[in-house]
């Protein structure tokens, strides 16, 4: 342990030099040293952007609608790790001001008469299914350069993102104007991928933490006195999530079908044409007319918007069962979320299929 402190220590002392080279590590893969460039050089910008929490509380010149947020955020903080028993360390108890409303843009790219994700394997978060950009310019030119060459892409603004415990992840300004629970939900969230997390499962690793946040969020409500909240909000975003997923599926089949090419992208257009005849109906019936999702359904629409849905609480149900299992004993639930990890990729899936039940 007096080792691994002197060599965390060490390593604070030299991280300038050793930023690009890991960032490379943690994000990069087998792409152009352009691509490699960015990276380290977003990742050390964001670094360098770094101030204490309690520093800037302390600021006379900080904004008051700041340091509300700060000081809410240090709660959650001080709850993830004392009663959700998340990693304990300097992650989330330093703020970071970035200037700009997303930290990075993620692209994402299909087929036009697939599903499948177009993938980038990378060294330690393994293989995800889209490239990160920290310059939105850089992110449009990407998605223009995939979109040349026939696939269907989607480029979305990231507010936050985890390093998985390389680094100490900051509350970055992008976070806090959220309202308080959002806020909260992200930090346990972003911790519980630092607690765990399998290389090449997205949908394992995103549910894993959505899950801890979902249920950290709970407790944090409790801990406070403040009541459960109204349910209402949370089914309109299972009932959107649902009618997105359903439509993936429907797509599926048709691209798997016997229609020739010219078949399958009529069927595809239909598909989403359904989609939001669907979502009118239930954004003027039981939603009583909440427009949320209007800029996203309305807006231009293709395989790759598809593919974050479901990626983030596809298995939340099984993770769930394995809480009650470990009779909501944290330590215990970790314990269990780590064997499950273990396990062969193929008998993993099977192990959380039947832990979450029929579909």
């Amino acid at each position: 342990m007096l080792r691994l402190f002197l060599f965390r220590g060490a390593l604070d002392r030299i991280r300038g030099r050793l930023v690009p080279l890991l960032a490379v590590l943690l994000l990069g893969g087998c792409s152009s040293v352009g691509y490699y460039g960015q990276l380290a050089e977003g990742q050390l910008q964001l670094l360098r952007a770094r101030q204490p929490v309690e520093q800037v509380l302390q600021d006379p010149a900080t904004d008051p609608k700041l340091r509300e947020r700060l000081l809410h955020a240090e709660q959650a903080r001080a709850f993830a790790s004392q009663q959700l028993k998340l990693p304990d360390n300097d992650s989330y108890r330093v703020y970071a001001d970035l200037g700009r409303p997303y930290v990075v843009w993620n692209v994402f790219a299909t087929p036009e008469l697939s599903l499948q994700p177009v993938t980038h394997c990378f060294p330690i978060a393994g293989c995800v299914a889209y490239r990160g950009y920290y310059r939105q310019g850089a992110a449009r030119g990407a998605a223009a350069l995939l979109r040349e060459q026939g696939l269907d892409v989607y480029l979305g603004g990231v507010e936050a993102y985890s390093t998985l415990g390389w680094f100490d992840d900051p509350i970055l300004s992008s976070m806090v104007a959220w309202g308080d629970e959002r806020l909260a939900s992200l930090i346990f969230h972003e911790l519980a991928h630092q607690r765990f997390y399998v290389q090449d499962d997205s949908e394992f690793n995103e549910s894993f933490a959505t899950f801890v946040e979902q249920e950290g969020a709970r407790q944090w409500r409790a801990a406070r006195g403040l009541p459960a909240l109204a349910p209402a909000r949370t089914q309109q975003r299972e009932q959107f999530t649902q009618l997105v997923l359903e439509t993936r599926e429907r797509l599926q089949a048709i691209y798997a079908g016997p229609l020739d090419d010219a078949g399958k992208r009529a069927a595809k257009q239909a598909q989403f044409e359904r989609m939001r005849q669907a979502y009118r109906v239930l954004r003027d019936g039981a939603w009583g007319g909440d427009r949320r999702f209007d800029a996203w359904v309305y807006g231009p629409m293709n395989n790759a918007k598809l593919l974050p849905f479901g990626l983030y609480d596809q298995w939340v149900p099984a993770f769930a069962a394995l809480f009650r299992e470990a009779n909501g004993d944290w330590a215990q639930f970790y314990a269990k979320v780590e064997a499950l990890g273990r396990l062969p990729a193929e008998r993993r899936k099977a192990e959380i299929q039947r832990l979450a039940g029929p579909s």
